[in-house]
Formats: structure tokens, sequence, C-alpha cells
């Protein structure tokens, strides 16, 4: 196994040749998954997308950073609405995607080194379950403080996440405690993408339950305004600064 792009040679090889791609995701430990959707919700129309994430998206105003761009679809979007984007991605062939698909900034950046040299947004948009960048316990007080420096007074973030406690799946339950014994948070995995011959290097993604993604944000000058969810495990996140009053839940 060769390690390099995974994620984007994927990426490329649905935008250029098209057909049925799979993704496949290998966790630390041997659990491996593979899927057919994982790259066609990457270059999803709005009107496919999740309806959590077209209910939060009215909630983006102002100029936005979109954290782990993927293919673009979310700052296409945006784009059309007349909103200026900076899309990041940490994948040189996502980057390359959402550039020759019309992404008009598009930059290779991971969420860690966003700094003021991006300029100032008033939305951060992390769809795709990319809430999970926080990566772990002690890294997501860091990045959400570094947004806090890049963003607007009145900024929000729009942060797609899945409750992984969730699940009766033993292999998860078995993970969770495994995690909780090495002092780590239950829903915090380590996985990579692999693409043919090709896997990217092992990243840490934390998937939060909403007390969780509450309690990381403590002291960061961030604070969960309210929840965008339906009746599956994945939810959207309203997140706006602490010196904003408070607004109320909606479901």
């Amino acid at each position: 196994m060769r390690i390099g792009d995974g994620y984007g040679e994927m990426l490329l090889a649905a935008l250029e040749e098209g057909g049925e791609i799979l993704e496949i995701v290998e966790r630390d430990g041997g659990f491996i998954t593979a899927s057919r959707f994982g790259p066609q919700v990457y270059f999803a129309e709005y009107r496919k997308w999740r309806s959590i994430e077209r209910r939060a998206l009215r909630f983006a105003r102002g100029r936005v950073l979109d954290v782990g761009a993927g293919a673009g679809r979310v700052a296409l979007h945006l784009q059309e609405k007349g909103h200026e984007v900076v899309a990041i991605d940490a994948s040189p062939g996502a980057v390359e995607v959402s550039r020759r698909r019309g992404v008009r900034d598009a930059r290779l950046m991971r969420i860690e080194d966003a700094d003021e040299s991006l300029g100032t947004f008033d939305t951060v948009v992390m769809y795709g379950n990319n809430l999970g960048l926080l990566s772990s316990q002690t890294k997501a007080p860091r990045i959400l403080r570094r947004l806090a420096r890049i963003t607007s007074e009145r900024a929000r973030i729009l942060g797609e996440c899945t409750d992984p406690y969730t699940t009766d799946d033993p292999d998860h339950l078995a993970y969770h405690e495994r995690n909780r014994r090495r002092g780590r948070m239950g829903g915090q995995i380590r996985i990579r993408i692999r693409y043919r011959e090709t896997a990217t290097p092992w990243f840490d993604y934390l998937f939060l339950s909403q007390p969780e993604l509450a309690e990381v944000l403590e002291g960061t000058g961030w604070r969960l305004s309210r929840m965008i969810e339906d009746d599956a495990p994945i939810y959207v996140a309203i997140i706006e600064k602490e010196s904003r009053a408070p607004a109320s839940r909606t479901g």
C-alpha cells in the first residue's frame, strides 16, 4: 500500500471517469467499510443534500470559509448565492477537483493552519461530518480558538457531525470502550482513506454527542446556539460567538 493522497485520487477518478467509485475507509484495529455513496455525496447537487444540511445553510452569511471542501459542493452553491468563499482542504487532489469544477478560491490547507492570511470570515462551514476535523479533545480547543481569531464578532460555525453512541454494533461499542481505556473520548477514531493502491496517512476524527460538543466548546469563545436534526444520528450544530445573545433550539 502506497501512502499518498488516496482521497484526492478517488475524487479525481470520480470526476474524470464517473461510474461506480468506492470509498474505502479503514479504522485502526482493522475495521474497514466500503461505500459507493461517499463519492456521490461529495459531488451532489444542492437538491440532493441531506435535509438538515439544506436547512442549516440558511444560517450562512457574509464571507465563508469552507473547511474540508472536498469536491467543492458547498463552495459552489454558496458562490452561486453571491457569497465570497474560501475553500480549504488538506488533499491536493480535492483542491484540484474543486478548482476544475469552478470554485474560485480553493487552497491546499489544513484546518490547523488556517490563519489571518485568509482574511476574516462570517461563517465557517464544516459539512460532510467535518466537525470531526476537530480531531481530539486536546486539539479541538486550539482549533476552535484559531477559528475565533479569523472570524467576525457575528460569526457562525455550521458543523455537521454524527453522534457515535446511537449504535448497537458490537465492533463500534468495543472501539468506544477501547478509547476510554486509553484516555480518549469514545467517539475519537483513527482512520485513513484508501483508493486502489493508495492510502492517506492515518488521521484522527472526532465524533461527538451533543453534550460532548457543548463541553468541548467551553472556554474557546464559541457556544452551541441550536441543533438542526432529524431522526438520523447526524446533526448540524449552529455554533456562535459567546458574545451573541442565546438563540432558540430548533429541529
